[in-house]
């Protein structure tokens, strides 16, 4: 696995994680009878006569993928520790079987002022499903580490 420091991260580049992710029915079910149980959540028959016409993913389940994102494929952050979100959008409802992709692009990068060790990285994250139709989106702030001298 490649780790991406704060030197390799470039203002106006944009990665794209090499791993999808697919979510399911039961998934989707389970994570809102936790968290958000509304009707389009968890009940099928129900969902169906809802506003989205069937059974749709919650918010915070689509920003647990994003998470889920951060952590896997060829290459990962050398993130310390994520500082803030900003600007979360949902775009686009996530249903059973939508195969997810995400990308994350620099927005801006700054060196710590009380730690020499590391930087400040704002970045775009968006998560697409298998249409190319852009489903979430937020602005991330994290602490990441700078290579070893």
């Amino acid at each position: 696995m490649d780790i991406i420091y704060f030197e390799d991260v470039e203002v106006g580049k944009k990665r794209t994680k090499s791993v999808t992710y697919q979510v399911n029915k039961e998934e989707i079910i389970e994570f809102a009878r936790h968290w958000d149980p509304r009707s389009f959540h968890i009940d099928e028959v129900a969902a169906v006569s809802s506003v989205f016409g069937g059974l749709v993913a919650c918010s915070a389940h689509i920003f647990s993928i994003l998470s889920w994102f951060a952590t896997h494929g060829q290459s990962r952050t050398a993130s310390i520790a994520a500082l803030g979100f900003d600007k979360l959008r949902v775009h686009h409802p996530v249903r059973p079987s939508d195969t997810l992709s995400c990308s994350f692009e620099c927005l801006e990068k700054r060196e710590s002022q009380s730690k020499q060790d590391r930087g400040i990285v704002r970045t775009l994250a968006t998560i697409s499903n298998q249409q190319n139709i852009e489903v979430f989106s937020a602005i991330v702030t994290t602490m990441v580490a700078k290579r070893s001298q």
